[in-house]
């Protein structure tokens, strides 16, 4: 063969893919280095590099040989998601619109309040539950998030803010995972990036300041317990099985018995007795939000160890539901105060660069076809005509 087709033919040899190390916990690096022939402890000098220090190119881990930061080079990589743009809300809130693999984009938001900054992660490309009041649902589902996907939106966010340097202030002390998508039906990746949420050698955040929320997925939450001991939030916004039937579908595999029996479960198995779910209800005018609901969710919760966010419904282009009353609101927290539960109400942040609790749609390359009937179903809508009466 000649000399030239047969340098052609080499170049159209395809490459070897490169190991991103971004979502690799400390265990799983120590793995990849006894694969490389390297000793396990350069796991944890290469995860400071990347989630403490924020440095991506193996060339400037310093304190690696010149030898294994060319065996890296070789064999892996850092990559990150990619930031398509980034908005800043009248209010301090800041929202990403992330790019993944495939095309598909993703939202994150950071809420800075007085003592805290909470960082809202996604875990999935749109959602499959399809909650009837959560714009997520409505743009359908792609895929779940990989490790490295969800942990390099931590990533992004102490970058924006110049976390990395030592001497900055930390702007994100908390995260939830409470995003796009349902945590737990993509259980091993959100494990994974919420250990490094939780190394103290990546971003050494507290088990408390991690909280990661559920609509009500039982057998995922039945084994959560075993692998980490982070904040549980539990979406429920329903009291009891009819209502919740319509308002969060996965409630009529498992039923809201069975959630709080799950949820109850897992506080008990914290090594804290002092722990305690957070559950989430969002109010919507004259759809949950009656005394006579607020009296059920006292009754329902009673064995629970739980403190009660109450959420006011977040409109979005089409829906059907109204946000609750201020009179309608009050009322419904002094119920539950006056049967003796810990009620915050949650704060409404960045509902002008669409950041609020359910909100948060992204761009998403649907494999569903929900976001097609939705889309046809308020095109429909808006070309019905008015009857006017005579």
């Amino acid at each position: 063969m000649p000399e030239s087709a047969l340098k052609n033919a080499e170049n159209t040899q395809p490459q070897q893919e490169k190991t991103n190390l971004l979502g690799f916990s400390v265990s799983r690096l120590g793995d990849f280095f006894e694969q490389l022939g390297e000793k396990r402890f350069r796991a944890t000098q290469v995860v400071k590099w990347i989630h403490q220090m924020g440095e991506c190119d193996f060339e400037q881990m310093t304190n690696l040989s010149k030898s294994l930061r060319e065996k890296l080079k070789q064999t892996a990589e850092v990559r990150l998601p990619e930031v398509v743009s980034c908005q800043d809300s009248s209010d301090g809130t800041r929202k990403w619109l992330i790019r993944v693999e495939g095309g598909s984009c993703i939202e994150m938001v950071y809420i800075p309040e007085r003592d805290r900054g909470t960082l809202c992660v996604s875990s999935q490309i749109g959602c499959a539950l399809d909650c009837s009041f959560c714009a997520t649902g409505k743009q359908g589902f792609n895929r779940d998030l990989s490790a490295a996907e969800i942990i390099g939106q931590l990533w992004i966010a102490a970058d924006s803010f110049d976390q990395f340097d030592t001497k900055a202030p930390r702007r994100v002390t908390n995260v939830v995972m409470m995003g796009m998508g349902e945590p737990l039906m993509n259980f091993d990746n959100v494990v994974d990036a919420m250990s490094l949420m939780l190394e103290d050698n990546a971003y050494g955040l507290s088990k408390r300041r991690v909280t990661l929320s559920t609509a009500g997925v039982v057998p995922a939450l039945d084994k959560l317990a075993d692998v980490t001991d982070v904040s549980l939030a539990i979406s429920l916004h329903a009291p009891n099985d009819e209502l919740r039937n319509e308002l969060v579908p996965i409630n009529r595999k498992y039923s809201l018995q069975q959630f709080i029996d799950s949820a109850k479960n897992y506080i008990d198995k914290m090594p804290d007795n002092r722990r305690k779910a957070t559950v989430e209800y969002t109010l919507m005018d004259q759809v949950n939000d009656r005394s006579v609901h607020a009296r059920e969710l006292a009754v329902l919760l009673k064995d629970l160890p739980c403190k009660i966010n109450l959420i006011p419904f977040n409109p979005f282009p089409g829906t059907e539901y109204r946000r609750v009353t201020n009179t309608a609101l009050d009322r419904f927290r002094d119920i539950l105060q006056g049967e003796g539960y810990t009620v915050t109400v949650r704060t409404t942040r960045g509902d002008d660069i669409a950041a609020a609790c359910g909100q948060l749609a992204g761009e998403v390359n649907d494999r569903t076809k929900r976001q097609q009937r939705y889309k046809s179903k308020l095109a429909s809508a808006e070309e019905t005509p008015v009857k006017i009466l005579d």
